[in-house]
């Protein structure tokens, strides 16, 4: 197994890292950048949206969405231009967008976080192919990972300050028969981003916990921890031609000074490949 910075990129706090179309799609929320890198050709292509943004996933019709301070929005590649599509806590000024994916059937999965604490403050909410907004599962604090099995019957989700993997069965855009299938409580730092690898092992980055664990959901036991050399390891996502590399982004300690922070890192030879990744549908 090896781990390398890749990129020429850094971010203050990089999240959300996805693969798709042979590139790895990420952001870089405290300054305002989609990024986009092609790892075959080391090419970066970077968007700055005009807010913080949590997450980014391509669109199944072309170009991509993004959640972040103003709600949901379409982002076009070629122009860059930031259309709003809407935003369902306008009234939240301690509130943002944090981490989101899709369902393999296209629905887009977003929360939000309270960034003074507030506990309860937040929720994770769906954006349907048709761009209804709805509420999908709350209230959370600060919501994170989520992620589906191969057969899209289950959902995983985290809401980082409880410390745990919630599993829901999942169907039509709706998640149900909530329940704890991973506990964190023993492990000093945050779960933050998460990603799920062809055996359904979920991989979990800790954030002030310079490390990525995997854990098997049906057991609650974890079965593989790699460490890195940055504090602030936020998300990880599959990624690679074969799926068989794990990307992980990572942020800037607000005192400690490391060589790496704030860089893409690529884990190769795992041993293990990741499932493909899902666009929206609208």
């Amino acid at each position: 197994m090896t781990i390398e910075p890749i990129g020429e990129f850094r971010s203050t706090w990089g999240e959300g890292p996805i693969w798709s179309g042979g590139r790895l799609l990420y952001v870089d929320i405290e300054t305002h950048k989609v990024i986009s890198f092609d790892p075959e050709t080391g090419e970066e292509r970077i968007w700055d949206v005009g807010q913080r943004v949590g997450t980014v996933v391509p669109r199944s019709s072309g170009g991509l969405v993004i959640a972040g301070d103003n709600g949901f929005a379409f982002l076009d590649e070629e122009s860059g231009e930031v259309t709003a599509i809407a935003d369902p806590e306008p009234e939240k000024e301690n509130n943002r967008f944090n981490d989101g994916k899709c369902a393999p059937d296209g629905y887009f999965f977003a929360g939000t976080i309270s960034l003074v604490k507030n506990e309860g403050d937040a929720d994770l909410y769906r954006l349907s192919p048709d761009l209804e907004v709805t509420k999908a599962y709350g209230p959370v604090t600060n919501s994170n990972g989520i992620v589906w099995s191969a057969d899209g019957s289950i959902c995983y989700y985290i809401d980082t300050p409880t410390k745990q993997v919630l599993a829901f069965d999942y169907s039509k855009g709706l998640l149900t028969n909530s329940r704890r299938v991973v506990a964190l409580n023993h492990i000093d730092s945050s779960p933050d981003g998460m990603a799920i690898d062809e055996n359904g092992h979920l991989w979990i980055a800790f954030c002030h916990g310079a490390c990525v664990r995997s854990f098997d959901p049906s057991s609650g036991y974890e079965v593989q921890n790699i460490e890195l050399p940055c504090l602030e390891t936020t998300a990880c996502a599959f990624g690679g031609p074969d799926l068989s590399d794990l990307y992980v982004t990572t942020g800037v300690h607000k005192t400690e000074k490391e060589e790496h922070a704030g860089r893409l890192f690529v884990i190769k030879s795992l041993g293990v490949k990741g499932q493909p990744s899902h666009s929206f549908g609208g």
